[in-house]
């Protein structure tokens, strides 16, 4: 009987990639900026393991863990950063799951930020993310300065523009460490962007703030007499009931008490006249102009966000803010798909990063109290709660109330009688820390 001999058959191992794997094979391909008649010299080691040194030692702190802010923290951790900060004050709602991945239904209730890190660190191992829970003006230059960039994923123009301010405010001449690179993303439904800033050298935030048109304005008749819509009795309870009852604070619209308590003003309102629809999210959502966010767009402007900070942080290609290129980019996405870069100018009488007083053209005849409510309107400026003043004397203060009653008599007198022409006064206003200078120039 003949023996059958049977032969098993071994399939060649495959090998194990590391996680730096297909970052090494991105960085050492032959490109423009790494050509392959190059070689490094023999007692330095290859650039790609300079970059992924980098990528490893560089601290990135991301404002903001939204629908934006998890998709940042997901592509940092995969590609291949391993010092991350994060800082959210929001709280996990049902609204949040069908767009902000990183969070599941058990966690509704808990920190955004502390939930997305949790989250990232399990499926990213070696990858250490520190999370805060509250605000950024919480945090001193100190902390700022530790970081070798920050990114921003957030739904607000003031927390932007506070970030923007205290980063401008952190350069030092002598020291190149101090420039804290700034990479802002943002969406707005199908469309979003993405820019980078680097304080002091490219245009800042409030270079482009002019970008952001200011909130539609509802009539003051029809928020205190005649609301028909929920957003009418939000806006009341925002404009009116809190001046009448709070006027001596601050409205901080990233501090969950203060939404409370409008939310709680909004809702008696919308009873008294049988209006449906004012809810906790709804308050937030007009208190700080909050478009819905769609997840596609958020992917995108995040994927664009993180490209750059590798870029900035390896050298191994040039990224936007480069000082004489394009600093912003424009994503469209409702009638195709179309990406926009382009260079905005640094603005010489920018009130952050310029040294130079904005003119303004003003009617001699007009009031005070005209011009108070005009800085709210104004693109450049889209300021709440301003104070005025001169060198040589106070115009106007909207806080604290011992100085808001002393000085509210000048709201009535004609500018004429307040002002010269040609004359400088500043504008301030507490929830920004930015001092706005203009020249009076009378028509």
């Amino acid at each position: 009987m003949a023996t059958t001999t049977t032969t098993t058959i071994i399939p060649p191992s495959t090998p194990t990639l590391t996680r730096n794997h297909y970052a090494r094979l991105l960085l050492s391909r032959p490109s423009p900026y790494n050509p392959p008649d190059d070689p490094p010299s023999d007692d330095s080691p290859p650039l790609s393991d300079l970059a992924l040194h980098n990528l490893a030692a560089s601290r990135i702190l991301v404002i903001g863990a939204g629908g934006l802010g998890c998709e940042i923290l997901k592509n940092l951790a995969l590609s291949g950063f391993k010092k991350i900060e994060v800082i959210d004050m929001d709280t996990i709602d049902v609204s949040n799951l069908n767009r902000q991945f990183l969070f599941r239904e058990k966690d509704v209730g808990r920190a955004k930020a502390s939930v997305a890190a949790e989250f990232v660190m399990a499926r990213v191992p070696g990858c250490d993310i520190v999370a805060y829970v509250g605000r950024i003006q919480d945090k001193d230059e100190d902390y700022y300065a530790q970081f070798n960039l920050v990114i921003t994923g957030l739904d607000s123009i003031e927390a932007r523009r506070w970030i923007n301010s205290t980063l401008v405010g952190l350069v030092d001449d002598s020291n190149p460490d101090s420039l804290k690179p700034l990479i802002d993303g943002g969406t707005e439904g199908f469309k979003g962007q993405s820019r980078v800033i680097l304080p002091t050298v490219t245009s800042c935030i409030e270079c482009q703030l002019d970008m952001h048109a200011p909130r539609p304005q509802v009539p003051l008749c029809t928020l205190a007499s005649i609301p028909r819509q929920p957003s009418h009795c939000v806006e009341w309870a925002h404009i009116i009931k809190w001046e009448q009852e709070r006027k001596d604070i601050v409205l901080d619209t990233d501090d969950p008490e203060h939404i409370t308590w409008l939310y709680t003003a909004a809702l008696a309102r919308a009873k008294d006249f049988n209006i449906e629809g004012v809810t906790y999210s709804l308050t937030q959502g007009v208190v700080k102009n909050i478009i819905p966010a769609i997840a596609s767009t958020n992917a995108i402007i995040a994927a664009s966000c993180v490209s750059e900070a590798f870029k900035i942080v390896t050298s191994s290609a040039p990224f936007l803010g480069n000082p004489g290129a394009s600093n912003y980019m424009l994503y469209t996405g409702d009638s195709g798909v179309y990406t926009y870069t382009f260079e905005h100018q640094k603005k010489d009488d920018c009130p952050v990063c310029g040294n130079l007083p904005k003119e303004i053209t003003l009617d001699p005849e007009s009031t005070l109290g005209e011009l108070v409510e005009g800085l709210a309107e104004r693109p450049e400026a889209q300021l709440k709660k301003p104070n005025l003043r001169t060198e040589g004397k106070t115009l106007y203060y909207s806080s604290p109330a011992s100085l808001e009653e002393s000085t509210r008599g000048n709201l009535s007198k004609r500018l004429g009688e307040l002002l010269q022409d040609g004359e400088e006064f500043a504008v301030s206003d507490a929830a920004f820390g930015i001092d706005f200078r203009f020249v009076v120039r009378f028509s």
